[in-house]
């Protein structure tokens, strides 16, 4: 891979990891449907799936954020509900 191509995809997966949900899964729709409907240079072929791989990535882990945090929805001793906002991977012990 050149200089140009590695920095490319950088500058790419950074703009994807800035994204919400709602504009990646639409942008991961677009690809999908550019790539069902064919006609495409295998190297834009290449580029389009790399480009839907980052972005089916980035909508599973906000998904999985979101699933913790309902997850870790705790009663409060008063009946209150809150939420806990923990990032994944992070340790729920202290919830008993």
């Amino acid at each position: 891979m050149s200089e140009t191509n590695a920095a490319n995809l950088d500058a790419e997966r950074q703009r994807i990891a800035a994204l919400p949900f709602d504009k990646a899964l639409a942008e991961f729709k677009a690809v999908v449907e550019k790539l069902e409907a064919g006609n495409l240079a295998l190297e834009e072929s290449i580029a389009l799936f790399e480009q839907g791989v980052l972005l089916q990535r980035r909508c599973e882990r906000m998904l999985g954020e979101a699933e913790l945090r309902f997850q870790r929805l705790v009663e409060s001793a008063g009946g209150k509900i809150r939420a806990m906002d923990l990032a994944v991977g992070d340790s729920n012990e202290d919830l008993g």
